[in-house]
């Protein structure tokens, strides 16, 4: 999740199903709930990330609550922050902060507890839960997270185009020759992962991108060397995304026959019959969970919580990976997912891949700062 070390079994498939060895064990056995006649009708304001509430989701709980949802999409952790930075907190009941953003969150003073007693945590992977009261409870007031989705960052790639020299593809691929003009991939979180590569290959020492999140001494030289390497090899990008639409026209439209991807995306492509393939890279996907978190200018409390408990049933959120094709740490629900869920799942995690994975390690402010600063010089070159 979380944690500084770059090897972690503890977002995986097994742990999210745990407790749970069939759908059967999640049937309902009553309604799912008894509207509450302080939230059972009015509105509720989302800041989420832009393919995460798919329409039928939105339908499913104004029907079943009597709320609607105003959704505004975004594309990043920067425009989530910056947003309530400039609002001061206001204008949203729900943001949806990565798990590894609570060092910059903190001192902002910008959110609100949960009040826990109302959140059904039973219903959701207590690894992920756990996030919340390690690395969100500011002040020692309680947590001000909830793991809403996960996914991965890994390579997605064009079936009827192209295909990996191996097993598995690499990160290198993206800034291969054999591939130039014809990769794409989101600059900070594919410089990262170049620099992983470079560890492969001798041009870093292992465990170096790691490190470089300890202090801006250690970082400086690393990202130097990183930067420097990206901008020799910029040449063979074809584009640069910055959200969930950009990397399907990528694949779809814009010539890209690999590429540095989430998950969600190349999977709804795939379930959509295109010739688009998902894999963890050999040198481990990037795994993040992104969460709910509520400002302090949040108005509509009661819709808050009519929400949270909405999206913890395992019937909702199934429906809402299969639609989407990231992952919920909802206990059960890839058991009210389709068939093409589970085999995108199987394709994309083969072998090892999952304890092979890659947590985003807890960012610093400082961190955000200097990493900004080699990313822009790398997108100015």
């Amino acid at each position: 999740m979380t944690k500084q070390t770059h090897k972690s079994s503890s977002i995986n498939r097994r742990t999210i199903l745990k407790g749970a060895t069939a759908a059967g064990a999640f049937v309902a056995t009553g309604p799912a709930y008894i509207k509450n006649a302080l939230s059972s009708s009015g509105e509720i304001n989302i800041l989420m990330w832009s393919d995460y509430l798919p329409p039928k989701f939105i339908e499913d709980f104004k029907n079943e609550t009597g709320i609607k949802i105003n959704y505004t999409g975004i594309g990043s952790n920067e425009e989530i922050i910056n947003k309530m930075k400039a609002n001061k907190g206001q204008g949203f009941d729900i943001v949806s902060p990565t798990n590894n953003q609570g060092l910059e969150w903190g001192p902002l003073e910008l959110l609100q507890p949960f009040d826990m007693g109302r959140v059904p945590t039973d219903k959701v992977n207590p690894a992920m839960t756990n996030i919340g009261d390690k690395d969100w409870n500011f002040n020692g007031k309680g947590s001000h997270w909830l793991p809403h989705i996960w996914g991965t960052e890994g390579i997605a790639w064009r079936t009827d185009k192209w295909a990996p020299a191996g097993d598995a593809p690499s990160y290198g691929d993206i800034w291969d020759e054999a591939n130039a003009g014809k990769t794409m991939g989101r600059p900070h979180s594919m410089m990262l992962c170049a620099g992983l590569y470079m560890e492969t290959i001798g041009e870093l020492e292992p465990g170096d991108m790691w490190k470089a999140y300890s202090n801006e001494e250690t970082m400086r030289p690393i990202w130097d060397k990183v930067t420097s390497w990206c901008i020799a090899r910029k040449k063979n990008l074809k584009l640069l995304w910055n959200d969930a639409d950009t990397q399907k026209n990528g694949l779809l439209n814009e010539g890209v026959i690999v590429g540095q991807t989430w998950d969600g995306p190349p999977m709804a492509l795939k379930t959509a019959g295109e010739p688009i393939m998902y894999q963890a890279p050999k040198e481990g996907a990037m795994a993040w969970v992104d969460g709910m978190a509520m400002p302090v200018g949040a108005k509509n409390i009661d819709q808050i919580y009519e929400f949270i408990k909405f999206s913890y049933e395992a019937k909702n959120a199934g429906k809402a990976i299969d639609d989407h094709g990231y992952n919920s740490p909802v206990l059960g629900a890839d058991g009210f997912a389709g068939a093409a869920y589970k085999k995108n799942f199987s394709d994309a995690y083969p072998g090892e891949s999952l304890s092979n994975l890659n947590p985003w390690p807890p960012q610093a402010p400082w961190y955000g700062e200097v990493r900004t600063e080699y990313e822009n010089k790398f997108k100015s070159a």
